[in-house]
């Protein structure tokens, strides 16, 4: 019974391990996702500063191709991290379904020596009430 109890705490952990690598990844995500925004919100400030919207034009500005590049940089990492993620929340499942598993013997176990114990009250109240009868009413 102790090593399951052991083995119980060591899934949570997991599963709480797993549920914060998750939501640490997406957070990554949305920052990202937020500086691609900045970054496209710049560079067509720039396009509009400059007048020029062609980036094959030879007066095409600096800042907007390294925003382009960075930004480009941004969802090469979105990407990479949305495979992290699914990868993460996969885990992530398996970990609580070992989990529950575990929970779900354990359960069973404690349900199980309820019921033992529950048979020898029962057979102990038996027994009294044999013996009252025994005795008699006079007793």
């Amino acid at each position: 019974m102790k090593s399951r109890e052991t083995l119980i705490r060591l899934h949570r952990f997991q599963v709480d391990e797993k549920r914060r690598q998750v939501a640490d990844i997406e957070a990554m995500i949305a920052d990202f996702r937020r500086m691609e925004q900045d970054l496209e919100h710049q560079i067509t400030t720039e396009q509009e500063r400059s007048g020029i919207s062609d980036v094959t034009h030879f007066a095409y500005p600096t800042f907007a191709k390294a925003a382009m590049d960075r930004r480009s940089n941004l969802l090469a990492s979105i990407e990479e991290l949305e495979g992290q993620l699914a990868e993460a929340k996969e885990e992530f499942t398996e970990s609580y379904s070992e989990l529950k598993k575990y929970e779900l013997m354990q359960e069973k176990e404690v349900d199980r020596r309820r019921g033992e114990l529950s048979a020898i009250e029962q057979r102990e109240l038996d027994e009294i009430g044999m013996e009252a009868h025994r005795r008699g009413p006079d007793a």
